[in-house]
């Protein structure tokens, strides 16, 4: 165990939220804690530093993977001929001196407990997210995850896709043209293999959402959602996005967002979406 008095105050201190020290040097510290209020301050925004890497750490960790990887993996062949074993090497170890480990170790110790410092005085990740909040439009992302929560439903529940059926074409057209105030039209995508089963209305982000549910003879699901926004004209368009087994292709036009929802593992997604967008 390292002597920590040799060590800075805030590497001290980083040992403590790292669980790095002994029971002594724990109480040790401690007590100190308890009767330096300059060494409280240290530690709540070390401490905080710490709590905000985290928090980033596991946003990253929850970005949906790109659905050009997916594919891919999914679509990488097994070489057809064993790769060739390269000539050993002989192997050499590297053993450290002790001072050298302790040295090493050392610069560890500072290294975490800089970056954690510089890491506690940045803004606070909800105060930043409040203030950029204020000027940005409404967030798309909550509406694409109904439109994905709904699309994962139809696919366990494929006896009850839709409300209204396709053969009450005018019925549909009236129905959705009301509820969400967007004129469309039901695009024919038979000579893909899609056949219009009906529609529903849905609610993305507490708003009315069409939906014109397509299936195939593999019994795969598609669905084309849409609804009115108020996007800028510089959104970008068949931007496409994968949520574990589902796939999006969003896209805008006259004020009216568009979600083509399907499996992830469909290479055609983009292209369909592309089509479907001259068509409705």
């Amino acid at each position: 165990m390292l002597d920590l008095r040799k060590l800075s105050l805030e590497a001290q201190l980083t040992a403590l939220l790292d669980g790095e020290v002994s029971p002594e040097q724990r109480h040790e510290l401690e007590q100190r804690l308890a009767n330096d209020e300059n060494a409280r301050r240290l530690h709540e925004k070390l401490r905080h530093g710490a709590d905000f890497g985290r928090r980033r750490l596991d946003d990253v960790l929850k970005e949906p993977v790109p659905l050009a990887l997916v594919r891919s993996i999914k679509s990488t062949q097994p070489p057809k001929t064993p790769i060739s074993q390269r000539a050993t090497r002989p192997q050499v170890k590297l053993a450290p001196s002790g001072p050298q480990a302790l040295a090493a170790a050392l610069i560890l110790f500072v290294l975490g407990c800089g970056i954690g410092y510089f890491a506690g005085t940045a803004p606070d990740a909800d105060e930043f997210a409040t203030t950029t909040s204020a000027s940005a439009p409404a967030n798309t992302s909550d509406w694409l995850g109904d439109v994905t929560a709904y699309q994962r439903l139809l696919i366990r529940q494929p006896r009850h896709l839709v409300e209204v059926p396709a053969s009450q074409a005018e019925e549909i057209s009236s129905w959705l043209t009301t509820a969400i105030g967007v004129p469309f039209r039901v695009p024919d995508l038979s000579a893909k293999a899609w056949t219009f089963q009906g529609a529903r209305v849905i609610l993305g982000d507490s708003r009315p959402v069409g939906q014109l549910v397509y299936s195939n003879t593999d019994g795969d699901i598609i669905s084309i959602c849409f609804r009115k926004d108020a996007q800028p004209p510089e959104t970008d368009d068949f931007k496409e996005t994968i949520k574990d087994e589902i796939g999006l292709v969003t896209w805008h036009n006259a004020g009216t967002s568009y979600v083509l929802a399907g499996p992830s593992s469909e290479a055609a997604l983009g292209q369909l979406a592309m089509e479907i967008a001259t068509a409705i």
